[in-house]
């Protein structure tokens, strides 16, 4: 559910090292055959001092690998840097037949034994965080090249570490541990997914409340681009197809499309440059500026825009869901539970409504936006009395009734065919 939530949904298998002995024991006995590998007392270990270019990976010389790194030291091994391949097991640990006695796998040679299962021998793209850069994929390119004789991944791509308040986070230290179920209860999954692409994939990203309110309130300049598109055009934003593959885009003269293609080229290079997905995301911002005030200029909101206009507009729409699919966000409309659903939230704000009104000598009446909703008629009266106030240049009482409705959680948004609200439910 939560990788559903997140939008990670192109994962084809979730192996697991126990469905994979077999595969894992072989490989293990061709590194013996081979001379890669030796047993030694129920375990087998590899032989660094064999691959020749052990540490490439890392750039780094052998032996100043070994320096703080987790190495296991063993009376059983040739040399201090050998790592299993296979363990002996000590009473009450799991344990499977092997040629070398009952054991377990060793760590690197579970993820080297899958992904060539799943995978074939070469593949393109490996990732990781940068803490395992050392021991765990060194190892992994060691066994696996020594097996194979072929390239083991094309590409690393090693990811900076989530940290919170500093602290890495990690499973060692149950401070700093953040369950992504605790997070979307919070908060929608486009907002975790744009905190985790708002800056490089190498850089650190550091967790906090703060973090994730600010990522929030920026996106809400999309939510209320896709709802005047609606308004605008009837097209919803999230029933749109997007293409799978790149293709040429052509502006032709359209001064609104050449401006588009402008953001649309600068957001590839952006991703050409090794995924640089926080420049990306600062282009889809620029682009949803320049929708937004086509759609003033253009007379979209007064009706009089002309088809080839609205067509150019569409067609930039397009160009932005393009873009959003590329990383992953908008693919779905958010849940918008009513506020009906949350009774006390819900009393509590007709009971601010009612004082507010009353504050101000407000009489509600019959709503027009809804009028099966006992807060909607609160908020039209306020609506009405701040357009009155505007008319007669009060206008710091007018930001006065708007700011205590924000406050209250309703958001207005004022039109030249007139004012809007909404409300966002707070259990």
């Amino acid at each position: 559910h939560c990788l559903s939530e997140l939008g990670v949904d192109g994962i084809d298998h979730m192996p697991r090292a126990t469905e994979h002995i077999a595969e894992i024991v072989a490989m293990t006995r061709s590194l013996i055959e081979k001379g890669f590998a030796y047993p030694s007392g129920g375990d087998v270990y590899f032989d660094v001092a064999k691959a020749p270019d052990y540490g490439k990976l890392s750039h780094r010389d052998p032996e100043a690998l070994q320096a703080g790194a987790r190495i296991e030291p063993s009376t059983k091994k040739r040399h201090p840097g050998d790592f299993a391949l296979w363990k002996g097991s000590k009473p009450g640990e799991p344990a499977w037949e092997s040629p070398w006695g009952p054991g377990r796998p060793g760590w690197h040679i579970e993820c080297s034994a899958m992904s060539m299962r799943l995978l074939g021998k070469t593949f393109d793209i490996h990732g990781g965080g940068l803490d395992l850069i050392f021991p765990h994929h060194e190892n992994e390119v060691a066994q696996s090249e020594s097996y194979t004789g072929q390239p083991f991944a094309k590409y690393w791509l090693h990811n900076g570490l989530l940290t919170k308040g500093g602290k890495k986070i990690s499973k060692s230290d149950p401070g700093t541990i953040v369950l992504a179920s605790d997070l979307l209860k919070q908060h929608q999954g486009d907002t975790i997914r744009a905190l985790l692409l708002s800056s490089h994939y190498r850089r650190p990203t550091d967790y906090g409340p703060s973090r994730l309110d600010e990522i929030a309130r920026g996106l809400e300049s999309f939510s209320r681009f896709f709802e005047r598109l609606e308004r605008l055009t009837g097209v919803v934003f999230f029933d749109l197809e997007a293409p799978k593959r790149q293709a040429a885009f052509d502006p032709g003269d359209s001064a609104l499309l050449q401006e588009v293609a402008g953001h649309r080229r600068r957001f590839l290079d952006a991703m050409d440059d090794d995924f640089n997905t926080g420049g990306a995301i600062g282009e889809l911002y620029e682009l949803v500026r320049v929708l937004n005030r086509f759609a003033d200029q253009s007379g979209l909101e007064t009706n009089t825009a002309e088809a080839s206009q609205r067509a150019d507009f569409l067609a930039g729409v397009a160009v932005l869901k393009e873009l959003t699919r590329i990383l992953g966000l908008f693919r779905t409309a958010p849940a918008s539970p009513s506020l009906e659903e949350h009774d006390e939230a819900h009393d509590a704000l007709t009971d601010a409504l009612k004082t507010l009104n009353a504050e101000l000598g407000v009489e509600p009446e019959p709503s027009t936006t809804d009028a099966s909703s006992p807060i909607a008629p609160l908020i039209d009266s306020l609506t009405a009395f701040r357009r009155k106030v505007r008319k007669e240049k009060n206008f710091a009482l007018a930001d006065q009734v708007r700011n205590r409705l924000a406050d209250l959680g309703v958001t207005l948004e004022d039109r030249p065919d007139g004012t809007t609200w909404k409300v966002e439910p707070k259990p």
